[in-house]
């Protein structure tokens, strides 16, 4: 049998003024969907970033203490160069986030602060495509953002957050997940992939103890983008899974 190809992807709403991108990591959005976000800036919508923990045990030759502030301070350059100025890290532990209240609770309060429309966050599923095994920090964090969500929008879940002076938001539309193989929607990102790359390549101290194919920003975002862009008829593309929130 011939196996057939996947059916092409739809295009992403872009009817939204402001969005909230929750993560595990930093780089964790540099993988793909920064080139989203500067296409976004660049029409004017608001976007900020918040990392669940500062990608403390990410550099094998770098001790926590020593690491962390590397790439708080590579993040911020990082989302800078596609736009985005507001940058928060939660200060969880790297390598060990386990999902549950406290994490729940933090994210949900970064939501009523920030009162998005959009939230994004990157693959929660347990595989990327059923082929490669999912990071267990990106796992936990999606999921609880998705659950912080609605949280955030009910007044007697998490109080003490009211009684820090964060009022419930209700107001997010739709989650998104970058990465996702569950993913049905993608946005053009063809003029906007040169920006995607420099966000990438500014973990530069990430990138050189990473090494590998991942290490190569151009190579690998350009097969990403051309592979997601080939489902959305352009030349790049990041994808999207769609999780609504409305009835």
């Amino acid at each position: 049998m011939t196996e057939q190809p996947p059916p092409p992807f739809e295009p992403l709403g872009e009817d939204w003024e402001t969005a909230l991108a929750v993560v595990a990591h930093p780089d964790d959005m540099e993988y793909g969907a920064a080139a989203a976000v500067a296409r976004w800036t660049s029409q004017g919508k608001r976007i900020g970033y918040v990392m669940v923990t500062s990608g403390e045990a990410g550099i094998d030759s770098l001790e926590p203490e020593k690491c962390r502030p590397i790439r708080e301070a590579e993040q911020i350059a990082s989302a800078a160069l596609v736009g985005v100025d507001d940058v928060e890290f939660l200060g969880h532990p790297d390598g060990v986030l386990e999902y549950g209240l406290p994490l729940r609770r933090d994210i949900a309060r970064a939501v009523r602060k920030y009162r998005p429309d959009i939230v994004i966050t990157t693959n929660f599923r347990e595989t990327y495509g059923g082929i490669f095994p999912n990071q267990a920090d990106h796992i936990a964090t999606g999921r609880a953002t998705l659950d912080a969500v609605r949280d955030a929008a009910n007044r007697w879940v998490f109080r003490e957050l009211t009684a820090e002076g964060h009022q419930p938001w209700g107001g997010v539309r739709e989650v998104w997940a970058a990465g996702s193989p569950e993913a049905r929607h993608a946005v053009d990102i063809t003029d906007h992939f040169d920006s995607g790359v420099a966000s990438l390549k500014a973990h530069k101290a990430y990138l050189e103890g990473l090494g590998g194919q991942m290490a190569d920003a151009q190579d690998f975002l350009e097969s990403m983008g051309r592979m997601a862009g080939s489902r959305l008829g352009v030349r790049y593309a990041s994808s999207f899974e769609v999780i609504s929130l409305r009835w």
